[in-house]
């Protein structure tokens, strides 16, 4: 009975309801755990998993907005203007005889192909690769000497996202998923957003819940694509579908009143209810038509590229869920389904030419998300960072008009809440090449973020295979000098 019980509810929980009620944690472990140690582990209901949740201290910010750009966007050419690039332009790199990094032998020094330029009434220097965002630089707060631990896409895209070049590791938005909660009943707490033409390399590892419990993991869709099995399958009615899934809730219920002290049970009842809310929650966010044509004109989702419009509805999507009360949105651009460079920043070999391709699909509806957020007073509570998993070369590759990956120094950006703008810590040198000031880790990123949600990275924890487990691994220290 009990297994032919079970049977059922599998298939009825297909895609995002099954994704939420069959995978559902190990909750009994998590309310034990949460009794071993309260300093450390926040204390969750299993019935409401994704109830909000104090936060260790006072917040400056209620929410995040992660923009990644992947494939390792080359800070030299957008916002890490260094004139001694330019006047020794065609030289050797000083110390970089016979240099070799990731793809090979480097060649000379090569100076960026767009001009830079002051911006903002703070006279901040960035190109003109992406001049819509260099006109937001009095809101930017830069972090020039930032560092990571490899040069290699998969396990850098890892450790920006998950603090792991690893795989097997939560991402941050479940992290704080996991510690907060959710503002919103009827949306998911944390949601990522790939870009429209596809994946990062390292897939769904940045939205992954890896060993912490599958309800904090984020839940992927895009403004061109909805969330998957929200609705019934094709062929079944909805209203028997409605019917059976009332059903199965009643009798899990009636289960429950027996067994009080049945957490999974509480915790699957809880991931029923929320995708029962979201099917009309999700499809009235995700309708842009109700937006403005000023609006939708100023992101550009109508653009006549349309990668760039799909871009750019995603950065419109992101504002509306921030607005609605999702926790953590993490917006990517730049995808690998189309190989090296073509479809992200990985550009080695033909870096002008992509880089031009790749730029007005993120200049302009990435600086509408951030005006967009600003003139509705959303960016006093919410925090912005721009990242990509490490930097790249000062010089072109031997015998390529691109450059190499430089995990040695790069540069990061925040705004909005907490933060002070417009503000610069830190810096490579003169080459742009190694971080020589104010250096920092991901490690140090991730442990200010979290910071500025209200909590200490050291006491964040989960206890996985022997080990207590935290975004930061054993390293990390806040950013003191950044904070507003």
């Amino acid at each position: 009975m009990n297994g032919g019980r079970r049977d059922f509810l599998a298939q009825l929980g297909g895609g995002l309801v099954g994704g939420l009620a069959g995978g559902l944690l190990p909750f009994r472990n998590l309310a034990l755990a949460a009794l071993l140690d309260e300093t450390t582990r926040p204390r969750i209901d299993p019935a409401a998993p994704l109830a909000a949740r104090p936060p260790h201290f006072r917040p400056r910010a209620k929410r995040v907005l992660y923009l990644f750009c992947s494939g390792a966007l080359s800070q030299v050419d957008s916002f890490d203007w260094k004139p001694e690039l330019e006047r020794r332009d065609g030289t050797p790199l000083p110390g970089g005889d016979g240099l070799v990094t990731f793809q090979g032998e480097q060649g000379n020094l090569a100076k960026s192909p767009w001009k830079f330029r002051p911006r903002g009434a703070c006279g901040k220097w960035t190109s003109d690769l992406l001049p819509r965002l260099g006109e937001r630089v009095d809101r930017m707060c830069f972090l020039h000497g930032m560092t990571a631990k490899s040069n290699t896409h998969g396990p850098g895209e890892n450790q920006m996202s998950t603090g792991f070049t690893l795989e097997g590791f939560p991402g941050i938005g479940s992290w704080v998923s996991y510690a907060l909660g959710s503002e919103c009943a009827d949306l998911p707490a944390f949601v990522a957003l790939p870009d429209p033409r596809g994946l990062p390399q390292s897939m769904g590892n940045h939205w992954g819940s890896a060993f912490l419990p599958a309800v904090f993991q984020g839940t992927a869709f895009s403004a061109n694509r909805p969330i998957a099995h929200l609705d019934p399958q094709r062929g079944v009615d909805p209203a028997a579908a409605r019917a059976a899934r009332e059903l199965a809730l009643a009798l899990d219920r009636q289960r429950l009143a027996r067994q009080p002290s049945d957490s999974e049970l509480a915790a699957r009842i809880a991931s029923f209810e929320l995708a029962a809310r979201m099917q009309l929650r999700a499809a009235e966010v995700g309708d842009l038509a109700a937006e403005s044509v000023a609006t939708r004109e100023r992101y550009g989702c109508d653009d006549a590229d349309a990668t760039k419009a799909g871009f750019a509805r995603n950065c419109l999507l992101a504002r509306r869920l921030l607005e609605s009360g999702v926790r953590f949105v993490q917006l990517f651009n730049g995808a690998y389904a189309m190989g090296e460079g073509v479809g992200n920043w990985d550009g080695h070999k033909y870096l002008a030419q992509q880089y031009a391709i790749h730029a007005p699909i993120l200049d302009q509806p990435a600086a509408a998300l951030l005006e967009d957020l600003e003139a509705r007073g959303l960016l006093d509570e919410t925090l912005v960072v721009f990242t990509t998993e490490f930097g790249r070369m000062p010089t072109f590759q031997k015998g390529a008009s691109g450059r190499d990956h430089n995990p040695k120094g790069f540069t990061v950006w925040l705004a909005g809440a907490g933060v002070k703008a417009p503000f610069t810590f830190g810096a490579t040198d003169e080459f742009g090449w190694k971080a020589v000031d104010g250096v920092t880790t991901i490690y140090d990123l991730h442990a200010t973020i979290l910071h500025l949600l209200g909590l200490d990275h050291t006491r964040l924890t989960w206890y996985h295979n022997g080990i207590e487990r935290r975004l930061t691994d054993v390293h990390g220290r806040v950013i003191e000098e950044i904070l507003a």
